[in-house]
């Protein structure tokens, strides 16, 4: 194979072999360029999804503080006196009910927030089979924050989750133990979810899901764009290239070719006629040289002529 190649490349025309060799270094290039190329714009569509979860994020977690700090005291008493129980005084139903209510604004209906917890008091936040996996892997390697790209039926999201502590002592009256929760709590989740919690144990996972599908389309359309602008320069290149080549050398050669085969045919006549001083200029002046001594040669050898 290897001399079948040779024996080919060794009969092919001067500019075919250039444009071989040009539209090798093009497609090594291209590849290397073009994969460091999307690498780099999915590295920015990643950080453009990734802001704008950590904003809602935080967002959720000043409605969680403000329910915490200012509205759960003045709910305290009805916790335990009335017997149904009355959810906006739990920190995460607040935060996913306010986050409902930005949903319903066009275009974002998509967006998910979660306190997704494999033992939850509210089957509304049960965390499924993929949110049960990052909570125990946020038990098992705790971390900060994780992130990630998941498939949902309207397209792919990116999501943020950060591991959710018990660090408050008063967070235990409710999932603790059944026997020191509010009644009216029991009376609505009753005792089956979201006890045995401890303190500093991870019990969820926030998780914001933000949808990239119009992000990653527009990655996908300045990847194409620009991958045409580079096609459309290396042809605009090789083209140029091509045109150079073949009126600086290949017509030249060519002509120098053509005088030398009439030149040893006897043609003494016959003049490399090259006006440039490059090489190819040279080269026929060196010709032209031969040509005369080889003419002076024939004369000697031959008296009739002399005379």
């Amino acid at each position: 194979m290897g001399m079948f190649f040779k024996t080919l490349f060794k009969n092919t025309k001067i500019s075919t072999k250039f444009n071989l060799f040009v539209i090798l270094i093009f497609i090594i290039g291209i590849l290397l360029s073009g994969s460091t190329f999307w690498i780099a714009l999915e590295q920015r569509a990643e950080a453009e999804v990734s802001s704008k979860a950590l904003v809602l994020m935080e967002t959720m977690n000043g409605v969680r503080s403000y329910t915490q700090d200012r509205i759960k005291p003045l709910l305290k008493e009805r916790l335990e006196t009335e017997s149904k129980f009355t959810p906006e005084a739990v920190a995460p139903f607040s935060a996913r009910e306010v986050f409902e209510y930005f949903r319903k604004n066009p275009g974002y209906e998509n967006f998910i927030f979660k306190n997704a917890a494999p033992n939850p008091t509210n089957l509304r936040d049960q965390a499924d089979e993929f949110e049960t996996k990052l909570v125990k892997e946020f038990q098992n390697q705790p971390s900060s924050e994780k992130n990630g790209w998941r498939d949902f039926s309207f397209g792919k999201a990116f999501y943020t989750a950060r591991p959710i502590v018990i660090k408050k002592p008063s967070c235990l009256e409710c999932h603790s133990t059944p026997d020191i929760a509010p009644k009216s709590l029991l009376a609505t989740y009753g005792t089956k979810h979201g006890f045995g919690w401890k303190l500093n144990d991870i019990v969820a996972a926030q998780i914001v899901y933000v949808p990239a599908e119009e992000i990653m389309a527009s990655v996908r359309r300045s990847f194409v764009m620009t991958l045409g602008i580079l096609i459309g320069t290396f042809l605009l290149i090789v083209f140029s290239l091509n045109f150079l080549l073949k009126r600086t050398v290949i017509q030249r050669i060519q002509k120098i070719a053509k005088t030398a085969q009439a030149a040893s045919l006897g043609d003494m006549k016959a003049d490399f006629e090259e006006d440039s001083k490059d090489e190819i200029g040279i080269l026929a002046m060196a010709f032209n040289r031969m040509k005369y001594s080889l003419e002076v040669a024939m004369k000697r050898l031959n008296p009739r002529e002399r005379n």
